[in-house]
């Protein structure tokens, strides 16, 4: 163990641990920050590339998609995603998830 300037040492650490909790603290703590910080997780790299959520009110989440088709093939994966999804961000917080087909709209 090294001192220096009156502060012991062992070398270089790892920045992941404080710099997580930096960001953890630091992040919006809205329940659409983090539907949209899980979305990649809960459904998948494919799916949150053509997706993404866009709005919450009242528990209610919209997520727009990049088509039509898109939109009505997560319509029908609705309850898992939901499951998924409060799987993350904690139970009963999640009313509905409401798919839309306008997701460059919002990017």
């Amino acid at each position: 163990m090294r001192k220096s300037a009156g502060i012991a040492t062992d070398g270089p650490r790892k920045l992941s641990k404080p710099l997580a909790r930096v960001l953890r603290d630091q992040a919006p703590k809205t329940l659409l920050a983090e539907l949209q910080t899980a979305w990649p997780e809960a459904c998948g790299e494919a799916i949150a590339a053509a997706s993404e959520p866009v709005a919450e009110r009242g528990g209610k989440v919209t997520i727009a998609c990049e088509s039509g088709a898109w939109a009505q093939e997560l319509e029908l994966m609705g309850d898992l995603l939901r499951g998924r999804l409060e799987a993350i961000v904690g139970e009963n917080r999640l009313t509905a998830l409401r798919f839309t087909a306008d997701l460059s709209r919002h990017r």
